[in-house]
């Protein structure tokens, strides 16, 4: 089923829609909240890497709000449990069997607060049913259902008290961003309104969970070239063979970015996705999952460098609309 120009131009305007919304938070942050929203809809996760006090939960906490299902926020601390993520089976005496209680994991928009501050062990709880929608507990499979998101925030890592993601768990976020600092007129707005201490509170949903799912599948739909995925192909395997690289972009990251690339072609009211989708996410989608050389980190090279070397190292395609 390909999609129709009318659905296209129908997807785009709840696109906005939601952008509005959310932005009534997050003043002046547009773009980031484009990258957020595509990762949802694209069946993805958020990360979202800054220092302090820039407003990262606050988004997190906007979009949950913006759509009308199930919400849950976990604070992420080193002596949090894996057990206190995913829920725990309990003996219930009163009719001799094990009951499994479900943890705030079981949500339609998980808030992961300052995920990099719990222990690894307790991250590796988190891999499976952010890959598989599934929470195993005492070989029972437990679902989470749909829509399921997880907006994590995150320190930088030089930040005391913060252990590095490990590499499996990066590569399960779609995208990674970061919003930054708000320019002159946007701090000033906000200190003008200082007394309002829960902006995010006053967020109302605009949308039913339900059609978050419906979105999710029209943008699965939206044509893709050979030609381009091809493009998208080449981009991959030259983060991987690019010479500061310890570790390349996986095919996970691949599948990732072709999912946010036809997200990205009909928010912007196209029924087809083009070399310009692909290099305009290459970065928040594919650079938090390339593995810097130790010496090459020393020197000064980043992971956004090498995949913006590797989507400069290749020749977009001549591609035919759809």
């Amino acid at each position: 089923m390909t999609v129709t120009q009318e659905q296209a131009d129908w997807f785009s305007g709840a696109f906005a829609q939601l952008v509005a919304n959310v932005d009534k938070a997050i003043l002046g942050k547009e773009h980031s909240i484009r990258l957020v929203i595509t990762a949802m809809l694209s069946g993805g996760h958020v990360l979202l890497e800054d220092v302090p006090g820039t407003g990262k939960t606050v988004l997190a906490k906007a979009l949950a709000n913006t759509i009308e299902g199930t919400q849950s926020r976990i604070q992420f601390t080193p002596d949090l449990l894996p057990s206190d993520v995913t829920g725990v089976t309990i003996y219930d005496q009163s009719n001799g069997r094990f009951e499994f209680h479900p943890g705030p994991i079981f949500a339609s928009v998980v808030l992961a607060d300052e995920i990099n501050r719990a222990s690894p062990k307790t991250q590796s709880a988190l891999l499976e049913v952010m890959e598989e929608g599934v929470v195993t507990v005492d070989g029972v499979g437990h679902p989470v259902g749909t829509p399921f998101v997880v907006i994590a925030t995150q320190n930088p890592v030089e930040q005391a008290g913060t252990y590095s993601l490990p590499e499996a768990q990066l590569d399960r976020f779609l995208i990674k961003t970061s919003l930054g600092y708000p320019d002159h007129d946007t701090t000033v707005s906000l200190l003008l309104d200082a007394s309002n201490r829960s902006r995010a509170a006053a967020i109302r949903p605009i949308i039913a969970s339900d059609s978050v799912t419906t979105l999710a599948q029209l943008a699965s739909e939206v044509h893709t070239d050979a030609s381009v995925m091809g493009y998208l192909s080449e981009i991959v395997s030259a983060t991987r063979a690019d010479k500061d690289a310890a570790l390349g972009v996986s095919i996970r990251g691949a599948l990732a970015l072709a999912r946010a690339v036809k997200t990205w072609a009909i928010a912007s009211g196209r029924t087809y996705a083009t070399p310009d989708d692909i290099r305009e996410l290459a970065v928040p989608v594919l650079a938090h999952r390339v593995i810097v050389d130790p010496e090459a980190e020393f020197a000064g090279v980043t992971a956004e460098a090498i995949v913006e070397r590797a989507v400069a190292s290749v020749t977009p395609p001549a591609y035919r609309a759809a």
